[in-house]
């Protein structure tokens, strides 16, 4: 009977791990989150309260279309350019330009080998100063502090161009063996843009052919609105979209019970990317990705409202009345006038 129970519990063991073996650490700063959720009233448990007031969200009918159609297009990189900083101090000018020529020409040899040439590699030179030092000078009742030139430091950019990510190993151990580890950014390019934006227009337009149509099927004849439109696009890069996090567990059960502090150690933390998600998008290009890549989207939203009935002037007509006096004269004579009663 042990038996059985103990094989029960390594199988619920085995299923909790499994489940679990993809989930990721990034999630330790949502737990509590989680958790409060869970308290909700019911049995079910609503996760996402925001996603589910969208799902069930009452619809107002109204005589103005609108058409707001966005795509996305998802781009691997044409050529990459990665940054490393490098310095170097020496007791002279001269000794310290030499110092960081053989350090950077170390590196060439090293990436030449990985068939990344002198054309691919640039220089920046950032500083060159004097470093100077304190010198402490005693005398019988005071001390004098004086600062003097004790060498040189030279700063400078070495620029990397690349096309393929998987070269980027041999770029971080060529530089790591000239004791060059400061990697300032890695820039992502793309040849043609145009090309791009050209094709996410093309996939709109059709879209917002299709969704007309659907109104014309639904009795609205668009001949008779008004248009007024709104268009944008944009480009993203990888390093605007990397996110944070620290996933640890620190506990100590002994800590309390002995009433001892707790001496706190520097936490590492963590960097994972997280691109533009695709639930507000109608059309995603190349949706599936595997590295980082440039995400470049565009907009067009349409809006048509009725156009204002045209009324029908009615004819406006004028009655003129000529007004006639008689005049009598006291022998008994009429005489007719007309008086001029336009003015």
């Amino acid at each position: 009977m042990k038996k059985s129970n103990l094989a029960f519990l390594l199988v619920m063991f085995s299923c909790c791990f499994l489940t679990a073996q993809h989930k990721g650490n990034y999630n330790q700063i949502t737990r509590d989150i989680s958790r409060q959720n869970i308290l909700t009233s019911g049995n079910a448990q609503i996760y996402n309260p925001v996603v589910q007031q969208q799902i069930h969200k009452v619809l107002q009918a109204s005589n103005i279309l609108t058409i707001d159609v966005k795509a996305l297009q998802n781009v691997s990189a044409t050529t990459y350019t990665a940054v490393f900083n490098l310095s170097q101090i020496g007791p002279s000018a001269e000794k310290t330009n030499q110092l960081m020529k053989e350090r950077i020409d170390s590196i060439k040899i090293r990436l030449n080998a990985n068939n990344i040439t002198q054309k691919d590699i640039a220089i920046d030179v950032i500083s060159f100063v004097p470093v100077y030092e304190v010198e402490v000078t005693k005398k019988l009742f005071s001390k004098t502090y004086t600062e003097v030139p004790k060498g040189f430091e030279l700063q400078q950019n070495i620029h990397i161009q690349f096309t393929k990510t998987n070269q980027f190993e041999s770029i971080l151990e060529a530089c790591a063996k000239s004791e060059v580890y400061n990697l300032v950014k890695v820039d992502y390019f793309i040849e043609d843009i145009k090309v791009v934006y050209k094709n996410l227009q093309d996939q709109l337009l059709k879209l917002i052919e299709n969704k007309k149509a659907y109104y014309e099927i639904l009795g609205f004849d668009l001949s008779k609105y008004n248009i007024a439109i709104a268009d944008d696009k944009y480009c993203y890069f990888p390093k605007d979209f990397y996110q944070s996090y620290q996933a640890y567990n620190s506990v100590s059960f002994e800590a309390l019970k002995t009433n001892k502090g707790v001496a706190t150690a520097k936490k590492q933390t963590s960097y994972y990317y997280q691109p533009l998600t695709y639930e507000s998008y109608d059309v995603v290009i190349n949706p599936s990705i595997l590295e980082p890549v440039v995400q470049i989207g565009m907009n067009i939203k349409l809006v048509f409202t009725p156009k204002p009935k045209e009324r029908k002037q009615q004819p406006i007509t004028k009655t003129e009345i000529d007004h006639k006096y008689y005049v009598i004269s006291p022998n008994g004579t009429i005489d007719v006038k007309e008086l001029n009663t336009k003015n």
